[in-house]
Formats: C-alpha cells, structure tokens, sequence
C-alpha cells in the first residue's frame, strides 16, 4: 500500500485546528498535510519496517536520555513548519533552548518548529523521490542535519543545511556530527532484515 495524495486547495482550506480534528477523528491513519494544501495519508509500516523505526529511535532517544541536549520526536509525531505543511518523521530531535522556547500550549499540538535533525527510513511502499523532495523542504524550512535511509540498498543521503547531499554506501554508523554531540547511529539492526 502507497501513500494516498488527496488535493482539498482550492475547494478547501485546512487551518491547523481543523487539521488537528480530521487527526483526532481518523486515530488509526497517519496524515501530513504539504505546503500546497495536499493531504496525504500514509499508510501503516510493516513489520520490518517497524522494527527499523524502533531501533532507530532507541538509539536516538538512549543518546539523548544521556546527553540532555534536546527532545527525540518518534514517526506518530507531527510538526508545523514555518511553510505551513505539517509534516512528520521516523525520528526527530529539537535543541533543548529551541523547544523550550515553546509555550506550553504550542507544545500539546503539533508544535510549530522544524526539528534540527530529521531521519527518513525509506520504506518499500515510499517513493525516493517524493522523499527526497521532504528531506529538501525540511532543510528549507531550518533543519540543519538530515539522514534518509535505505536500508534494502544499505545506502544513506546525508543532508545538511550548507553543503550537498552526500550519499554513502554501505556504512556501518552514521555520526550526528557538532549537531548532535557524541551520537553515532549503529546501521546493523536497521540494514538487518
């Protein structure tokens, strides 16, 4: 099963409150809603794939449990980016002074930041390029380090705010850099199958 691209512009204008209720009112789908006004509606991973999320996350939250640097978002967490699209990824993390920054209310929802550091796990039903094209919007919109990872051809785009993609192949870990101080993302679980 694809992702579902639903066009409500020009018919419909979705506010973040109503946005907020068509998610609340659907708890078993997932929604990201684009700049343009597209809503999509991504399908449930798979078992594997999951299992992927879950380790890639694990590592990102242990990291961060210890440094106490910033806040880890997993795949079920939306933000609004300063574009208006309310987008989600397999794992996030914000700078601890950003996301406080944030009132308490702005926090509850679907906080209006873009995270600092955003992991794509490509998954057998998501379109490269259309993947591609959320990497790029998220550094748009102030994401300073990015990983989309495909684990089927153990293969890593590493995106970052002032440089090109550069692509790796095959490698073992994946470091967070000066972004994320001291993290290193071990690749064996989520290349394993």
């Amino acid at each position: 099963m694809t992702a579902l691209t639903v066009r409500v512009r020009p018919t419909l204008e979705l506010n973040d409150e109503q946005f907020a209720q068509i998610c609340s009112q659907n708890p078993d789908l997932r929604f990201e809603l684009t700049a343009k006004g597209e809503l999509i509606i991504m399908p449930p991973t798979g078992s594997e794939t999951g299992g992927r999320n879950s380790s890639l996350s694990g590592q990102l939250w242990w990291w961060n449990r210890r440094s106490q640097l910033g806040k880890t978002f997993d795949s079920s967490t939306g933000f609004c980016l300063p574009n208006g699209a309310k987008r989600s990824s397999d794992a996030s993390w914000v700078r601890r002074e950003r996301w406080e920054s944030l009132r308490p209310e702005e926090r509850r929802k679907l906080a209006p930041i873009c995270p600092d550091f955003v992991v794509e796990l490509l998954s057998p039903t998501d379109d490269l390029e259309t993947t591609r094209t959320k990497m790029q919007e998220y550094l748009e919109n102030g994401t300073v380090l990015g990983w989309l990872i495909d684990p089927d051809n153990r293969c890593v785009e590493i995106y970052r705010c002032d440089r090109d993609v550069e692509i790796v192949e095959n490698p073992t870990t994946l470091s967070g850099e000066n972004i994320l101080s001291g993290f290193v993302l071990e690749l064996a679980e989520i290349f394993a199958s």
